[in-house]
């Protein structure tokens, strides 16, 4: 695995916020909280809140500078719905309360695994976000079920590979990226055969790989974040 880096606290009026780094890789994670819902749950008369996210890469976080309106693609929006999907898979949203917690992640550097950065970077500023509601008497106990990471996990000819970075995922066989629970519950896993199909054996070892990586991620989101 790349080094990891988590910069606390880096916004001064969010909610949450951090950079989370893997190797060269570095997003911005920000939270915000609402206090209404979307439509849809007004609609249904539903008694819980929702957690969403949005997704985005800076103009320079690559080789040669992109347009702002190119950067909003499809790729933008399925990452922004794979990140939102995984922070909710954590949470209880009846206890949130009739709220709205917003992620915002903004790849400054991209070399690979930006979204696996942007759900573990997503996890930590979600997390501040629900000590900051119950500091402050909104909510009665932490809404959240537990500590969530992801990693990218893939073969490279035939060597496997924990964390890809861009290099890597370039020229990968395989690669997966897998969003897992503390406990080893599986929230999703995003696999694919770019060279060659892969055996389920070859499945085993990769989520067995990628366990302990997010087994490691884990222990640095504990170092910033103390206890839920």
């Amino acid at each position: 695995m790349r080094k990891i880096a988590i910069e606390k606290d880096f916004l001064k009026h969010a909610e949450g916020s951090c950079i989370f780094s893997l190797g060269e890789t570095k997003v911005l994670c920000v939270a915000s909280v609402e206090e209404k819902v979307p439509p849809f749950i007004e609609a249904e008369k539903k008694e819980h809140g929702w957690v969403t996210a949005e997704y985005s890469m800076m103009p320079r976080s690559c080789d040669e500078r992109i347009s702002r309106k190119k950067l909003q693609n499809g790729r933008s929006q399925e990452i922004s719905r794979l990140v939102g999907r995984a922070l909710r898979a954590c949470v209880d949203l009846e206890k949130l309360g009739k709220r709205t917690i917003t992620i915002d992640c903004d790849v400054l550097r991209a070399d690979g695994g930006t979204r696996t950065a942007s759900i573990n970077g997503g996890f930590i500023a979600l997390a501040m976000a629900m000590k900051k509601l119950q500091q402050n008497d909104l909510i009665k106990e932490n809404p959240l079920k537990g500590f969530l990471a992801a990693i990218s996990v893939g073969f490279v000819g035939k060597e496997m590979v924990l964390d890809l970075s861009a290099k890597e995922d370039n020229v990968a066989d395989i690669d997966m990226n897998i969003v897992m629970m503390e406990n080893g519950e599986l929230v999703e896993v995003q696999g694919t055969a770019e060279g060659h199909t892969f055996s389920r054996q070859d499945l085993d070892k990769m989520l067995d790989a990628a366990k302990t990586g997010i087994d490691e991620v884990i222990k640095e989101q504990k170092k910033v974040l103390g206890n839920l």
